[in-house]
């Protein structure tokens, strides 16, 4: 058996949008993407990696971080937070000690 994990709740405070991707049709028989807010949220984010890679003539700078938030469904990979002006896709989510207590998200910031 999973010893619980122990989250203080007064980490939670960081206030994010949970957005989803909607997308639309457009007059050419293609699509368009837009992201809905389906919730706010309250997160514990935490660094995880910075890495920076030179190719190309560009570097491509990549931003990994640890987001912890209330267990609630629908979360999934392919939707993002966002908060004050910054963008975090959603890369995987899980429930680390399996009690639908919590969600622990590996994002990937945009933009970075």
């Amino acid at each position: 058996m999973m010893a619980a994990l122990f989250i203080d709740p007064g980490r939670l405070r960081s206030e994010c949008a949970l957005e989803a991707c909607l997308p639309l049709a457009d007059a050419m028989g293609g699509h368009t993407e837009n992201s809905v807010e389906v919730a706010t949220v309250f997160a514990l984010i935490e660094p995880v990696s910075a890495a920076s890679k030179f190719g190309a003539g560009q570097t491509l700078e990549t931003v990994t971080h640890r987001m912890t938030i209330r267990h609630r469904s629908g979360v999934a990979s392919g939707m993002r937070f966002t908060r004050q002006g910054r963008i975090f896709d959603i890369v995987t989510v899980h429930d680390p000690d399996e009690t639908a207590r919590y969600l622990v998200c590996r994002v990937r910031e945009v933009g970075a």
